[in-house]
């Protein structure tokens, strides 16, 4: 539990709850960054526009935290490139899978009472415990 922060924590799933809410009550449309970002690659139609500014919206906040911070703050990624691909990869098919990533089942899914919602992300949840069980006490990495 090294830095744990739950002043801020919950904070920011205020933010995170209270931006998805507002998203879906004005523009009808679910925060969901993996069928946002499919939306772009298919053909392109009349909702580009707020697709490519809500991920431009993702790319720059952390700069402008950083133009206001002077700086982003320390990432430590502890995996070798090849364990980076798959991982991306797996979590890809994954989202692909089960029709949504585990961010839109669970922030917004599970806020509208969604049972497939429900379903993914205590899937999605219960294989990273074992993920994490396997790696880190079965094979000693």
């Amino acid at each position: 539990m090294d830095g744990f922060t739950p002043i801020g924590a919950t904070l920011g799933g205020v933010m995170i709850g209270a931006s998805a809410a507002l998203f879906l009550l004005l523009n009808g449309r679910i925060a969901g960054i993996s069928g946002i970002l499919g939306g772009l690659l298919a053909p392109p139609s009349r909702e580009s526009g707020w697709r490519v500014a809500f991920l431009s919206g993702l790319i720059l906040a952390p700069l402008a935290y950083a133009g206001v911070r002077g700086s982003l703050p320390p990432v430590t990624v502890e995996a070798s490139y090849p364990v980076l691909t798959l991982a991306g990869l797996l979590v890809g098919f994954g989202a692909r899978l089960g029709s949504g990533c585990t961010s839109g089942h669970g922030v917004c899914g599970i806020g509208r009472g969604s049972p497939r919602s429900l379903v993914a992300t205590g899937t999605s949840m219960a294989v990273a415990i074992l993920t994490v069980f396997v790696v880190r006490h079965l094979t000693g990495a």
